[in-house]
């Protein structure tokens, strides 16, 4: 069977981040099959949100988390998670997860959780902007600039992917020109999977990691692949406001206010295509140029 079919690839992401439970609040997080090199972030950070939310029993339903990064993860290897149960209220709970590799922390995560209620609303609009239906997926765009990617980074870039990303206003990866630090791009699971909200928040969470840190380096003409860049997430916070499903189409619109002194700091926002804002996103990363 082809691997790389949208079903495939959603089934393999839904493997990846159903955690395994080795013992009460201990879980272990599979490795991406074939990985090498540095652990995406995003992987983390959904891996340690499942192991949070598979210790709240009940209606409670994970509405932020905010995570800091200390050490690269290894694709070769799985990722322990151990969690603890800082709080459990009547209408709050709260849980810490520090993530380990080889016995030393690569993450910690404390996440909230809360019963459902209704309460005042209001929220900010959805950017106009095509609809996906209109745009090239990303996919298709590096496809097309094959031949202008780096030889060390074209087998990485040009790979079937899970998530599926149709940027607004596509960019060159082999040649990026200075531009306005806001971007956004619509994406969704390759294929529909079923009616697990707690998968649906770490599938989201997996995918608030793509496209964000790379919006502080658009005024510099730069982005990750620039051989004088060093770059990786310093810490990530999500803050989930209403229902979803991340195998519909979300739009991710991301803006970056400021970067200095080797870091860049990152919002978004993701909304579903009804104009609801789903969820909000800050990252600050570390934009280093190297001589």
């Amino acid at each position: 069977m082809d691997p790389n079919t949208p079903e495939q690839l959603a089934a393999a992401l839904v493997a990846l981040l159903d955690v395994e439970e080795i013992d009460t609040d201990l879980y272990r997080g599979a490795r991406q099959p074939g990985g090498v090199g540095r652990v995406f972030g995003g992987q983390v950070i959904a891996q340690a949100l499942q192991a949070a939310q598979r210790s709240v029993e009940g209606a409670k339903t994970a509405h932020s988390l905010h995570a800091y990064f200390m050490r690269p993860g290894d694709e070769q290897r799985p990722i322990v998670f151990r969690v603890v149960r800082d709080f459990e209220g009547r209408s709050f709970a709260t849980r810490r997860v520090i993530a380990t590799q080889s016995g030393a922390p690569i993450l910690n995560l404390a996440a909230s959780f809360q019963l459902p209620e209704e309460g005042l609303a209001h929220q900010d609009a959805m950017p106009d902007v095509a609809p996906p239906e209109a745009l090239r997926s990303d996919h298709e765009l590096r496809a097309a600039q094959a031949d202008e990617i780096p030889e060390k980074w074209r087998r990485h870039l040009l790979r079937a992917r899970p998530i599926e990303i149709r940027p607004v206003a596509p960019r060159s990866w082999a040649n990026p020109e200075p531009a306005e630090p806001r971007q956004a791009s619509w994406f969704r699971l390759a294929a529909p999977i079923g009616d697990d909200s707690a998968m649906h928040r770490a599938i989201l969470a997996y995918a608030s990691d793509m496209t964000l840190l790379g919006t502080s380096m658009l005024p510099h003409g730069v982005n990750w692949t620039t051989d004088t860049m060093q770059t990786a997430s310093l810490d990530h916070a999500l803050w989930f406001h209403e229902p979803f499903r991340a195998d519909d189409w979300l739009l991710y619109a991301t803006d970056s206010p400021w970067s200095g002194h080797a870091r860049g700091f990152n919002r978004g926002s993701i909304f579903a295509q009804d104009g609801r804002l789903v969820a909000s996103v800050a990252q600050e990363g570390l934009i280093r140029r190297r001589s």
